[in-house]
């Protein structure tokens, strides 16, 4: 058996695995709507080059990259710091929403004790 096709067997049960892995977490709830989407597009996305053996090479030659696991490892690169810049976001509104639901029970305890 050549190297190339178990290596590409073994990325293709782990892409798989890792896809419905992501299915269970959505279907049981423990992962949000809005995340799952870009989940599963990465996800379809490694299934998809683990299938296509030559597809990263020329996706990588099209994009002038030399080294085509470079390519990987700047979407990846991309897709965290978006990932990460969705989070500060939503971490942002959700200390305004803190804040502002503290300075309402504080308005309503000090409504409450006159």
């Amino acid at each position: 058996m050549n190297i190339h096709f178990k290596i590409q067997f073994i990325s293709v049960i782990i892409s798989f695995l890792f896809l419905i892995f992501i299915g269970r977490l959505i279907i049981k709830g423990k992962l949000r709507e809005e995340y799952s989407f870009a989940w599963l597009f990465c996800t379809v996305l490694l299934v998809i080059l683990s299938l296509w053996r030559n597809g990263l090479e020329l996706i990588a030659k099209t994009l002038d990259i030399n080294y085509p696991p470079a390519l990987l490892f700047l979407g990846a690169i991309l897709m965290i710091l978006i990932f990460l810049l969705h989070l500060s976001i939503v971490n942002s509104k959700q200390h305004q929403q803190i804040k502002h639901l503290a300075q309402e029970i504080a308005i309503m305890k000090k409504k409450n004790q006159i």
